[in-house]
C-alpha cells in the first residue's frame, strides 16, 4: 500500500506542476498580444484604415473630451457593432469612418463634435442629445 500511496502522491505533483505551466504559459499569452476586446478611445480610433497614398479621409464622426470628465459618449455604426459605450477623459478622442454612426452625449457641450470634418453646434449644459450621422461622398 505504501507504493501506491506515493504513485497517487506523485500524480498529484504532476497534475499540479502541468496547472502552473498552462496558467503561466497562458497569462503570458495574453499579456503579449493586442487586446482583442473594445478599441480604446485614447487616441482616435479609426473603424476602417485610411489610405496612406490617397487624400486624407475626414472621419464620419469625430467626438473629443473637453472636460476632466465627460459624461457617457456612445458611438455605434448604425445597424452594428458598438464603437464605445463609456465615459471619457479630457483630451480624449473617438472617430469613426462608417457611413452611418448613431450618437448618444450624456452632456452635448462637454464634447467637441466635428461631422464629416464640421463642427455641430453643442447643446446646453447637460443636455442629452442622439442623433445619426451619415458619410459624405
Amino acid at each position: 500500500m505504501g507504493i501506491a500511496r506515493l504513485a497517487l502522491a506523485g500524480l498529484g505533483v504532476l497534475a499540479l506542476v502541468a496547472l502552473i505551466v498552462v496558467g503561466v504559459l497562458s497569462l503570458i499569452g495574453a499579456l503579449g498580444s493586442d487586446p482583442a476586446g473594445p478599441r480604446s478611445a485614447a487616441s482616435p480610433v479609426p473603424t476602417a484604415a485610411a489610405s496612406s497614398t490617397g487624400p486624407e479621409r475626414v472621419p464620419t464622426v469625430l467626438i473629443e473630451c473637453l472636460r476632466e470628465n465627460c459624461p457617457t459618449v456612445f458611438l455605434k455604426i448604425t445597424g452594428g457593432d458598438v464603437i464605445l459605450d463609456r465615459e471619457m477623459a479630457k483630451g480624449e478622442q473617438v472617430q469613426s469612418f462608417d457611413p452611418k454612426v448613431d450618437v448618444v452625449l450624456a452632456d452635448s457641450a462637454a464634447v467637441r463634435v466635428l461631422v464629416n470634418g464640421d463642427v455641430r453646434e453643442p447643446g446646453e449644459a447637460g443636455e442629452r442629445q442622439e442623433f445619426t450621422v451619415s458619410r459624405e461622398d
